[in-house]
């Protein structure tokens, strides 16, 4: 499994490249510069099997619409469909398939938690010895509840949920730096309040 960040946006979004040893990838979360992205895919000689997407907001699918030109599916949960204009800001018009509980792309195997909170339809993404958490969760905070869709009291749930994990691997997030769960259990605030049960 070979694994590749780019940073890109006003917003400096972490976009995910993730593929297995015969050269399948799937990118999570697309912020922006389809081409920037496809050629890193090239350079790798990889083949694009799938876009995931942690949820809907407009920093995190600017990209998806073009790289889904080639054929590959898009995977965005059913909840944040439901509000996609209001979300994605029209930068996200391409149909989408519903997350399974289990996704397959090549040899890549993902869990799918869903993780509502910062909007209807969040995911977290777990596969071997990463979790990919969008805007769920970062490095000593969580994500937004005050935008379309947030629910304050849905992100302490999936944090609990999350913080409950029997997980040791890397978190990485949407933004900034990656971190473990056990630091976000010791350190961050949010997750601390949400496993007080407040």
């Amino acid at each position: 499994m070979m694994l590749c960040t780019l940073v890109m946006g006003m917003l400096d979004n972490n976009c995910y490249l993730l593929a297995d040893e015969d050269g399948t990838a799937v990118v999570i979360d697309p912020t922006m510069h389809a081409d920037r992205i496809q050629k890193e895919i090239d350079s790798h000689g990889w083949h694009l099997g799938a876009i995931l997407l942690t949820h809907a907001h407009f920093d995190h699918v600017g990209a998806a619409d073009r790289l889904a030109a080639n054929g590959a599916p898009i995977y965005l949960d059913p909840a944040d469909v439901a509000i996609l204009p209001e979300m994605s800001h029209g930068k996200l018009t391409s149909p989408t398939v519903p997350y399974p509980d289990e996704l397959t792309v090549g040899k890549l195997r993902f869990t799918v938690l869903r993780t509502p909170g910062h909007s209807p339809g969040s995911v977290c993404l777990l596969t071997d010895g990463l979790l990919f958490t969008g805007d769920t969760l970062f490095c000593g905070s969580c994500g937004r509840t005050d935008f379309v869709g947030g629910d304050p009291e849905a992100m302490l749930r999936s944090l609990r949920m999350l913080s409950d994990l029997d997980f040791e691997g890397r978190v990485l997030p949407g933004h900034d730096g990656e971190t473990t769960l056990a630091r976000e259990r010791a350190e961050n605030p949010y997750m601390r309040m949400a496993r007080r049960g407040v």
